[in-house]
């Protein structure tokens, strides 16, 4: 059978590159069972403080990162003798800004929430407790030397052993009924594993961590190059998460009932990000050589994604209440409601992961951090008018809204117009219908 959309490309390589992925799928499936327990258990209560305390660590920490990985596989590949170099530097940034961050973060939380509660409180030892996560994930620089030498094969493999590991933590957790903050202490402890287990694999490949050297010149190189990327990952972050942050002034069970209806709604949202990886190298090569077949290609892609994600919009928004009574029983009372409209978000991120690829391409950065920052105000401006109104019903229109002015903020720029129509026909079906009354 045919995919509208994938030809064009080498078939035999994108079948190849999902059979290779299979391990990280199952992965991400697991996680995604484990939450639906977790979630289960804790309640619309208890999981909704877990998941506002998770996404306010994980705005702040979108700091830690330092927009550091793709510039770690450039200068390691541009300097492979400067290996020990590059990775010490780069992990004693991450080290220390994600050490100030940690009574940053605890901080913000106090002063900027009205609705927090006081020092010593429960929630404010979960926030405490998961800034601990992006602590550990300073060693995921390990991953990025692995994607410089092509061998994330060793990085798949150390993330689903400790995906099982993890699973298992959180299962017992559940059995013997543990209060919420120790599932905060498993969330943290799955970047301490992660951290552990890169660490070990680095060395199993004959290599040392304890060769690394630090040096304040590249060091002041790489934040220099870097601090544009800053600012895109905060705008990702606040772009992705605000709105679960935001509704904790309704109430903790809101955003619990709402989270339920999020993490299913972006549990596929990794398959994307996967088709985009495996058909762009080709893309990319039509760009040097063939415009118009370059242009082609864009144009299947994006009718691939919009073939996969519409239906599932589409089925999902039918049955979405008897999936979330399914998932999680009588609880989540309005979930169903809420993931009917969020799923439609899901399009949007399909053709926002392609068109970001494409202005990646062309080297249209500002554009890109314009676009997500866009994505971001919209969201938090429709999240203030629509939450005190609709609840978590509210935070799933301002998401929906967000992504739709996000992926089509290219219409709203001459040299990008022309990608943003594109999209536009592939959303409404036109180009798959021309190529149908072709044959």
């Amino acid at each position: 059978m045919k995919i509208p959309g994938l030809k064009g490309f080498d078939e035999d390589a994108f079948n190849k590159y999902f059979k290779n992925t299979g391990w990280l799928m199952f992965g991400k499936i697991l996680s995604m069972v484990v939450g639906f327990v977790i979630g289960r258990y804790l309640g619309p209560s208890s999981f909704g403080e877990l998941s506002f305390a998770d996404a306010f660590t994980m705005i702040v920490a979108a700091v830690g990162a330092l927009g550091l990985d793709s510039f770690i596989i450039r200068e390691i590949i541009n300097e492979p003798l400067k290996k020990d170099e590059i990775l010490g530097t780069s992990l004693g940034l991450r080290l220390g800004v994600n050490a100030l961050l940690i009574p940053l973060t605890v901080g913000i939380y106090w002063l900027f929430h009205h609705y927090a509660e006081k020092p010593g409180d429960s929630l404010t030892w979960v926030v405490f407790i998961l800034t601990f996560a992006s602590f550990f994930k300073s060693f995921n620089i390990i991953d990025s030397y692995f994607q410089s030498q092509v061998s994330s094969k060793y990085v798949v493999q150390v993330q689903n052993v400790c995906i099982i590991i993890s699973a298992v933590v959180k299962i017992l957790l559940v059995a013997f009924q543990m209060p919420l903050i120790y599932f905060a202490i498993a969330l943290s402890f799955d970047s301490l594993i992660l951290a552990a287990g890169l660490v070990y694999m680095y060395h199993k490949r004959g290599f040392n961590v304890w060769n690394w050297t630090f040096n304040k010149k590249r060091a002041a190189g790489l934040l220099k190059q870097s601090f544009p990327l800053i600012l895109s990952a905060i705008m990702v972050s606040v772009y992705m998460k605000i709105d679960q942050v935001m509704l904790k002034s309704v109430g903790s069970i809101e955003v619990g009932i709402y989270s339920a209806a999020a993490k299913l709604s972006e549990a596929w949202f990794f398959i994307p990000v996967a088709i985009v990886s495996s058909v762009f190298p080709a893309i990319i090569h039509a760009r040097k050589t063939d415009p118009d077949r370059y242009l082609k290609r864009l144009k299947n892609l994006y009718d691939l994604l919009v073939f996969i994600s519409l239906p599932v919009a589409i089925l999902i928004s039918f049955f979405a209440n008897d999936i979330i009574h399914l998932l999680y029983g009588n609880k989540f009372e309005g979930a169903g409601q809420m993931l009917s409209v969020h799923i439609w978000s899901g399009i949007f991120v399909f053709l926002g992961s392609a068109s970001s690829q494409y202005l990646l391409a062309e080297g249209y950065t500002m554009i890109s951090f314009q676009r997500t920052a866009t994505g971001a105000l919209v969201n938090i401006l429709l999240n203030l008018w629509l939450i005190p109104l609709y609840g978590g019903l509210g935070a799933s229109i301002a998401t929906l809204i967000a992504c739709i002015v996000s992926t089509f903020y290219l219409l709203f720029t001459t040299r990008t117009r022309q990608q943003g129509i594109m999209m536009l026909k592939s959303l409404f079906l036109i180009t798959i219908f021309q190529k149908i009354l072709k044959r």
